[in-house]
Order: C-alpha cells, then sequence, then structure tokens
C-alpha cells in the first residue's frame, strides 16, 4: 500500500478545490510582489566595469547589447575552479530556452563570473550554452554587487550576503558561511558541492550566487534589483517541476549534478 492518504475522486476534487484557491491566492500574491519589485528606485551606476566577453573588451552598458534591460545571472565560477558549480549549471540550463524569447523582448540575458574568460568559454561548450557568459576577473563587479568576498572577510565575519551578515568562518569546515544552504538538505552539502567544483569549502563560498537587474536610459545605466541565496529559488526549473510531482523535492541530499555527469 502507498504510504500516503488515498480516496475518491469525489475526495480528491474537494481537495483540489481546497488548493486551487490556495493558488490563486499565491498568483497574485506573486503580481503584487513583482509590482512592488518593479517600483524600487534605480541607482545609477557612475564606476566604469570592464569586462572580458567573446566581442572582446566590454563595458556593463555594453552587456546590454542594444536592449534597454539586462537581467546578469551571478554564476559561481571562480579563478580557482575547475569547473563551473553544478547548482548554477543547473539553473543555467534553463538559460537556453528563454534567452531569445527575453531578447525578443528588449532584455538581455547574461551570465557573469570571475574566472578568466578561457575558463567560461571551455566550460560552455562543455554544457553546449550559448548565451552570452562575460569574465570579470580584475573588476570590482562581483564584490560590489556582493557575490564576491575576500578570505579576510571570511574570518573577520564581515560578509554581508543577502541583506544579513554572517558570522566568522575561522576554520574551512562545511557551511560555516552558508549554513543555509544546508538546513533542508545535508550537513555536509557545501563540501560535496566544493569538491565538484575542484576547490575546498572556504574557496568555494567565497563565490556566491545571485540575480542583478540593470536598466539603459539616456546613455545611463541603473541598478534597479538583486536577489540571492532562496530568492534564487523560481529559476531552478527543475524545482518547479518537482514542486508539482507526488513526491516533491524529496531531498535527502545533494542528488543533482550537471547534465553530463548523470549515468542516464
Amino acid at each position: 500500500m502507498p504510504n500516503h492518504a488515498t480516496g475518491s475522486r469525489e475526495d480528491w476534487l474537494a481537495a483540489r478545490l481546497q488548493l486551487l484557491a490556495a493558488e490563486r491566492d499565491l498568483t497574485h500574491r506573486s503580481d503584487a510582489v513583482a509590482l512592488q519589485r518593479q517600483a524600487l528606485p534605480w541607482v545609477r551606476i557612475d564606476k566604469d566595469y570592464r569586462f572580458d566577453t567573446d566581442a572582446g573588451a566590454a563595458s556593463l552598458a555594453d552587456l546590454f547589447q542594444g536592449r534597454s534591460q539586462l537581467l546578469v545571472y551571478h554564476f559561481m565560477f571562480g579563478p580557482d575552479y575547475t569547473a563551473g558549480c553544478p547548482s548554477c549549471s543547473a539553473i543555467a540550463d534553463g538559460f537556453e530556452g528563454i534567452a531569445v524569447h527575453l531578447a525578443n523582448h528588449d532584455v538581455t540575458l547574461a551570465a557573469v563570473s570571475r574566472a578568466p574568460l578561457h575558463k567560461l568559454q571551455a566550460y560552455k561548450e562543455r554544457m553546449g550554452w550559448s548565451f552570452p557568459w562575460a569574465s570579470s576577473s580584475g573588476s570590482d563587479f562581483n564584490a560590489d554587487f556582493n557575490v564576491w568576498f575576500s578570505e579576510q572577510q571570511q574570518r573577520d565575519g564581515t560578509i554581508e550576503y543577502n541583506y544579513s551578515r554572517e558570522a566568522p568562518m575561522p576554520t574551512a569546515l562545511a557551511g560555516k558561511t552558508v549554513s543555509q544552504w544546508t538546513t533542508d538538505v545535508a550537513p555536509n552539502a557545501v563540501d560535496q558541492i566544493a569538491a565538484m567544483t575542484g576547490t575546498d569549502a572556504a574557496t568555494y563560498t567565497r563565490d556566491r550566487p545571485g540575480l542583478s537587474a540593470f536598466v539603459l536610459e539616456d546613455g545611463a545605466v541603473y541598478h534597479t534589483y538583486s536577489s540571492y541565496a532562496r530568492g534564487l529559488d523560481s529559476l531552478w526549473g527543475m524545482y518547479q517541476w518537482l514542486d508539482r510531482a507526488p513526491k516533491g523535492r524529496n531531498e535527502t541530499g545533494v542528488w543533482w549534478r550537471r547534465r553530463d555527469e548523470y549515468s542516464r
């Protein structure tokens, strides 16, 4: 017998109608939050950030590629990584299908990482991706948008990520600076994922994931929005499907891999 409640079709329909009301309420609240997100004040960016791209050296304005809006995914790929973060890779797998639609709606979707361009290009080819991916190597971009932190910041406890202060990391123990990430998964999740990037937990967690939005108006670039950590949940396409599967996310550890690393 299944370890779950069973019932008649009438029982199911009654419960489903209750759920439908909750889903509709969630949709309306999500619409309201989207409007609140779009109402945030724009902050003009005057710093001259420079990036390395497939087309050569570029400014932040160049990343817009002629459009008025830019969405940047802060992809965890530090200079010491041997491969991109598998979690970021799972998110980026979803970019391919939507980037062309966004591009035809005045929005450029791009990834930015600290690794040198040749590493990004090689990994991009391995994964079969075509979305724009720029290297911010040598730039303050990642630090300024709170997705890169120094070893000293880890030790001093001065990391401000996802709009809150983290505890110091005196030793390279898994999860010390990202304990929130391990709450719902496994206590050694950070160690496991770090190993998949060829690094240790301390090195791996100096880079962080995030999403930042920008707008280009009258020649000036403005920062409009940034989100981090669980704020990126909706970008994980696989989780939106799992949340509708009978067993949900059903996680007991780090089960995901890069898509070319599954056995089948």
